[in-house]
């Protein structure tokens, strides 16, 4: 089975890995029918925890208001019981169902891969999608379609370490305050830059790009 181009894989273990740590207000309409991960989270030993990280620099947060092409999106809606099984759901969801999927609808990827929280414990549910060119007629198990229209977002291009991204959040919605503009839709984020070079070592975290949209009216 043909896998999707390996920045994709490789963006998808790296950046969801640390994805729940940081997450702290993104969310999708109650209207979740998956069934909880029913994945047993593996019992550890207690270990010293680690030091907070820290970095000497802020993260660079441009915000525009903008609008949104339309989007057609394959997408899956999954849950993990624990965070360790959230990286290894999603690699599958984006690196074997998706990439089954496209291939055998014979369509093609149209944009970055994208994703919508819900929930910020146990158990996570999630929704990950792909854009794609067009819609197709055929139908697979767990693969289901969503049209964005287009439309008015504000967009926060966040360079930075993924676990700084709260901030772009927090800048954003700051924007927004002060600017009168009211949520028109569940935010999400796009993974725009790969985060590893071509031989699969982490580049500058400060030169990899995440998008932060929120549609507004």
């Amino acid at each position: 089975m043909k896998k999707l181009p390996p920045f994709l894989y490789c963006k998808t273990l790296i950046l969801f890995s640390i994805l729940f740590f940081s997450c702290n207000e993104r969310s999708v309409k109650e209207t979740d029918t998956v069934k909880a991960d029913t994945g047993k989270a593996v019992v550890k030993k207690p270990v010293k925890p680690e030091p907070e990280l820290k970095y000497k620099r802020p993260p660079i947060i441009n915000i525009v208001d903008t609008v949104a092409p339309k989007r057609i999106i394959v997408f899956c809606k999954d849950s993990a019981a624990s965070f360790e099984r959230i990286s290894l759901k999603l690699g599958k969801i984006y690196g074997s169902k998706l990439a089954d999927y496209i291939k055998k609808s014979n369509i093609k990827m149209a944009g970055a891969p994208m994703a919508w929280y819900k929930k910020h414990k146990a158990p996570y549910f999630f929704e990950a999608g792909i854009p794609v060119n067009k819609k197709s007629s055929k139908s697979a198990a767990g693969v289901q379609i969503r049209e964005i229209r287009a439309g008015n977002v504000i967009v926060a291009h966040f360079y930075g370490p993924y676990e700084l991204v709260p901030q772009g959040y927090d800048a954003i919605r700051e924007w927004m305050k002060e600017n009168k503009k009211i949520p028109a839709g569940p935010p999400y984020e796009m993974y725009v830059t790969d985060p590893v070079d071509k031989q699969g070592k982490p580049i500058d975290p400060y030169k990899i790009q995440t998008d932060i949209i929120f549609p507004v009216k």
